[in-house]
């Protein structure tokens, strides 16, 4: 890259960088900085908002470079992580979001406390705390890192070390993530990952449509037939035992994961709690979900189109993205995609400090030290938190490319030690309310131990290797745990319930269409898993099958039937039950 182009690169970048600042500034501005305002944007985000921040605060770096590179070396099968998050978006909206909204509650441990005691709370709360702190910020600060210094070659253009070069990006990266999220609070992440979502699709289509004619040799669509009809096992999603992702392992592990992720994770789950209303977090999470199946458009296709373009001239997969950019994009929209970039580390980053200066003010420092702290008190030592959390993140994030076994199974082992058990004690929780607190006491403590033992201990201590993946793990705890709770709550009963009472008693009327809207996105899931199968783009004789257009005949007549049903029976059966969930309530 020129000095001419890295000047253009790096000031357009800025531009776009700044306008965005700019445009959050400007949409912000004269909010009143309580403690609402300021964790849950005054309880006042659209459904596009709260979409957008979803989008990118799932989004990053990583899955770019990521999933890019497990389907240039293998396929599809990798698409499971995204695809499938919208089953968990449906329970989320249905089922759970009534019942978060309806009790007005700002955290997941704030339920928590309501349902079991302080102690179950202060528990969670400390499993979120060493999670994020340890591990989960750190990661999404070195693969922002990884990947600017991938694509932009950071070592060469400043004369710096790999080293350096590694531990300037994710100071700069995080310093200018760590603003919008400490100063600016929810609403200011919620608009700016908006736009910058905005920007994430445009390029995110952009990518693959230059592959195709780089493909084509400039025709698009002979692009678009050579990726369907040159090694088409390449787009097969059903994947193997040998696979990134089998198959089955989606029912086994992926789908709990995914339940986790998109409906208790503390820094998912609050912009959905910022709603102005419980139409409108619906519309939010059920766009999400919509949104997540264009993930494998820009997230995985560009790996299959680098395959075909440079098969074994990559030294890795990871580095498929990264030489699709440099080789395709031009040089006037590089400092558009670095903003872009850089605005999805920025969201993942800001998000989960927003969030975790949440979970220690209001469910430690305001309960345990300070109860009548005022609310500019409050957002003070969120502040202080959260900096001191950023700082710390800083300095971990470099040493993670000591990482044994990669970061992308760091990150999904570590997560496992509080995705379970916190699906599990709020899950049935709300389904069995005869279970006692120190159930799910227990349930925490076994699992961390348990946990350990199964990925790591065995191994560590007595050199013993199961052979069984992580991501099964999973679905074994997790039986062996909601059997527990039943037990407990079936032979060692709570004396009295606590009553969960509502708090807000307007706007819980649920979107009308959100039993149709939630029938379509099933069927979209099923319809991406045919397109990318042997019946679909993946059929070795041909574009698709025999099969592909009658299956998909059928799927849209069920579709159309099962929409009609749903808005005119399921919504009627559904606002009902809502209705007298909340006079039960009461």
């Amino acid at each position: 890259m020129s000095t001419y182009e890295l000047i253009l690169t790096l000031g357009s970048a800025a531009f776009f960088m700044a306008l965005v600042a700019y445009v959050s500034y400007r949409m912000t501005r004269g909010k009143e900085q309580g403690v609402d305002e300021y964790f849950l944007a005054g309880r006042g985000l659209s459904g596009i908002f709260i979409a957008g921040s979803l989008l990118l605060t799932n989004l990053s770096a990583e899955q770019l470079i990521g999933l890019n590179g497990q389907s240039f070396m293998g396929n599809m099968s990798s698409m499971a992580w995204e695809v499938t998050a919208g089953f968990a978006a449906i329970i989320m909206a249905i089922y759970l979001l009534p019942k978060f909204l309806g009790m007005g509650i700002s955290t997941l441990p704030e339920f928590l406390s309501q349902r079991y005691d302080e102690t179950v709370r202060r528990m969670t709360v400390l499993l979120f705390l060493l999670g994020y702190m340890c591990v989960t910020i750190p990661s999404m600060l070195y693969s922002g890192g990884i990947a600017v210094l991938q694509l932009f070659n950071v070592p060469e253009l400043f004369g710096l070390s790999y080293t350096q070069s590694l531990w300037l990006v994710i100071w700069v990266v995080g310093i200018i993530g760590a603003i919008y999220a400490i100063f600016g609070g929810l609403r200011a992440v919620a608009v700016s990952d908006t736009l910058n979502g905005v920007g994430l699709v445009i390029i995110g289509f952009l990518v693959p449509i230059l592959g195709f004619f780089a493909l084509g040799d400039g025709n698009m669509v002979d692009g678009m037939k050579r990726l369907a009809t040159t090694h088409p096992e390449k787009l097969n999603a059903i994947g193997s035992s040998t696979d990134a992702v089998p198959f089955f392992s989606i029912f086994t592990g992926i789908l709990f994961a995914n339940l986790f992720y998109w409906s208790l994770n503390q820094y998912v789950i609050q912009r959905v709690l910022g709603a102005k209303d419980l139409k409108e977090g619906q519309k939010g999470v059920l766009m999400t979900g919509f949104l997540k199946l264009l993930v494998p458009v820009f997230m995985l296709i560009p790996g299959v189109i680098a395959f075909h373009l440079y098969g074994d001239n990559l030294a890795s997969g990871d580095l498929a993205y990264p030489k699709l950019i440099t080789e395709l994009l031009p040089v006037s929209l590089m400092g558009f995609f670095l903003a872009v970039l850089l605005g999805a580390v920025f969201s993942s980053f800001n998000s989960l400090l927003n969030s975790i200066a949440t979970l220690f003010v209001l469910d430690i420092y305001r309960p345990v030290f300070a109860k009548e702290a005022t609310d500019r008190q409050l957002i003070r030592v969120s502040k202080i938190f959260g900096t001191i959390v950023a700082l710390i993140s800083f300095v971990v994030a470099p040493f993670l490319m000591y990482a044994p076994d990669g970061l992308w199974t760091l990150i999904r082992q570590f997560t496992g030690f509080f995705n379970i058990p916190i699906l599990v004690i709020v899950m049935m929780g709300m389904l069995v309310r005869t279970i006692p607190p120190i159930a799910a006491k227990i349930v925490i403590v076994f699992h961390v131990i348990a946990y350990y033992f199964f990925v790591f201990g065995l191994r560590q201590l007595f050199g013993i290797d199961h052979g069984i993946s992580f991501i099964h793990g999973y679905g074994i705890l997790l039986v062996i745990e909601v059997l527990f709770m039943w037990f407990m709550g079936k032979y060692r009963p709570v004396m009295q319930v606590n009553r969960r009472r509502p708090v807000r008693t307007t706007g819980m009327t649920p979107w009308k269409y959100a039993m149709p809207v939630s029938v379509l996105l099933v069927s979209s899931i099923i319809l991406m898993y045919v397109l990318f199968s042997k019946i679909g783009l993946a059929y070795p004789d041909g574009i698709v099958s025999g099969w592909f257009w009658p299956i998909t005949l059928v799927l849209l007549v069920g579709t159309v039937f099962l929409w009609r049903f749903a808005l005119k029976s399921w919504h009627t059966r559904y606002t009902t039950y809502l209705e007298e969930e909340y006079k039960r309530a009461e």
